[in-house]
């Protein structure tokens, strides 16, 4: 098929409509591709329960088996069990999914052996440029038939590679539940939302014998989404399990997206606890694991509280730009125990430093169950300051608008300015993030303040610029 790259190859993987951007003939290049670039003798594949994804899969198979490249298909799976995978059976890996994106769209998430990430400086632009030559050759009609029947596609081994299937869900969850101590918790009640995504499939399994009285919510697997979009992130997906734990008189409620690795909680009144309260609560775990010793990565927009809990208990905080590669790269090279985002992504170095929303859910039930108080009370201790969201403003030149910011409070004795990612305005009692997509022509502006007042004035300060 005619497809134009550079739509579906993003900074950390493969995206877009099937089969009107891609489709199996280009599943199998990038398999092909993918054998290249690694040089793997081996290779571990598995899919999410989107219409299209087995088909893509056993194409992209087919494409690395085609140059003498083993395949294990562990078939369906959530993106963190294809990680463990990866780790386990220290094999490159490909994950088909598309996350939270709707029904017809369909990726792949690449990584190297030992989960370690693929993207565009990592290996990416290798394999999307392999694949675009193919498809070039293939097109160019103004060469040789012969030749560029040789040429169009990538060259076959003499002995192609097997294709087998295993199963790894049972040892990904019992690697999950050895890394957190569940003996001693108390009975829970819990609500898990599944989005009709892989959290059907993997949380009855991981759940499997603890004393939890589970509630399961659109667990059928359904890459069509017929209930809500899975994805977490937007309060309105949030909205059937808040309703659906107070019903229940639950102690908390779990919310998966759509290939499940990353966890959204709510507490037992049904309020939404930030990803930066669980950051903090699971850093504190951790360093406690750890002899109150390590280092702990945050982006730059997570709470201030996460590095004021990371110093009060030993450890030593970092902090990042956003987005997971530079998260994965910092946790690899300063040998990191844990590393959290605001979107819900929980980084472990006892998981290859892969993300694994589930192993931050482990570590929520066996706080909460090893004590009497309600998940709100635990989290209070974590939730000190008072967030604005993200708020997206459209501009029409970004780092204009970034250079007035820069202006209106560079001279004030009592802010400091870095510019680490976008420019970061801090006080005493206050901070706010601007930082421009790198995809449209946006603004990203995220505040925090010790009180409502405060973050309200600042947040509305910091868009009368913006939008000025």
């Amino acid at each position: 098929m005619a497809a134009d790259l550079s739509q579906i190859v993003k900074a950390y993987d493969v995206r877009g409509v099937v089969p009107d951007q891609w489709d199996e003939s280009l599943a199998e290049l990038f398999g092909a591709a993918f054998a290249q670039v690694t040089g793997a003798e081996a290779i571990v594949v598995g899919h999410d329960m989107r219409p299209s994804s087995p088909g893509l899969t056993d194409a992209f198979a087919r494409g690395a088996a085609a140059r003498g490249v083993h395949v294990t298909q562990i078939g369906l799976c959530s993106t963190d069990q294809l990680y463990y995978a990866s780790g386990a059976l220290n094999l490159p890996g490909a994950m088909f999914t598309a996350s939270h994106n709707p029904a017809r769209y369909n990726g792949i998430k690449l990584c190297r052996a030992g989960a370690a990430p693929v993207g565009q400086d990592t290996g990416l632009t290798e394999i999307r440029e392999l694949v675009e030559g193919w498809m070039d050759r293939d097109a160019d009609t103004d060469t040789d038939t012969d030749a560029r029947d040789a040429d169009a596609a990538p060259k076959t081994a003499a002995e192609p590679g097997t294709i087998s299937r295993t199963d790894t869900l049972k040892d990904y969850a019992a690697h999950l539940r050895g890394l957190v101590d569940l003996t001693s918790i108390r009975p829970l009640k819990v609500v898990v939302d599944a989005g009709n995504g892989m959290g059907g499939h993997t949380v009855p399994t991981v759940f499997e014998g603890l004393p939890l009285t589970l509630v399961p919510l659109y667990f059928e697997l359904d890459g069509t989404f017929p209930n809500h979009e899975a994805n977490p992130l937007d309060p309105a997906n949030l909205v059937d399990l808040q309703r659906r734990v107070r019903e229940e008189e639950a102690d908390l409620g779990l919310a998966f997206d759509g290939d499940a690795d990353r966890c959204f909680v709510v507490d037992e009144r049904g309020e939404p606890v930030s990803p930066s309260v669980i950051t903090a609560l699971v850093a504190a775990r951790e360093l406690a694991r750890n002899g109150g010793k390590g280092t702990i990565i945050h982006n730059l927009i997570t709470s201030r509280t996460v590095p004021e809990v990371v110093r009060e208990n030993g450890g030593t905080p970092v902090r990042t730009r956003v987005g997971h590669s530079f998260i994965k790269a910092e946790m690899a090279r300063s040998g990191a125990i844990f590393g959290g985002e605001h979107s819900a992504h929980y980084y472990f170095k006892d998981f290859w430093n892969a993300d694994t929303g589930m192993l931050a859910a482990l570590h929520v039930l066996a706080a909460l169950g090893g004590q009497d108080a309600p998940l709100s009370a635990l989290v209070s201790a974590y939730d000190r300051y008072t967030g604005s969201g993200e708020i997206n403003s459209t501009v029409a030149d970004q780092a204009d608008r970034i250079a007035a910011i820069k202006a209106a409070y560079g001279n004030r004795a009592d802010v400091t300015l870095d510019e680490l990612d976008g420019l970061t305005v801090s006080a005493t009692d206050w901070w706010f993030n601007v930082r421009p997509s790198n995809t449209e022509p946006l603004l990203r502006l995220n505040a925090e303040a010790r009180d409502e007042p405060t973050m309200t004035k600042i947040r509305d300060e910091a868009l009368a610029v913006i939008r000025a």
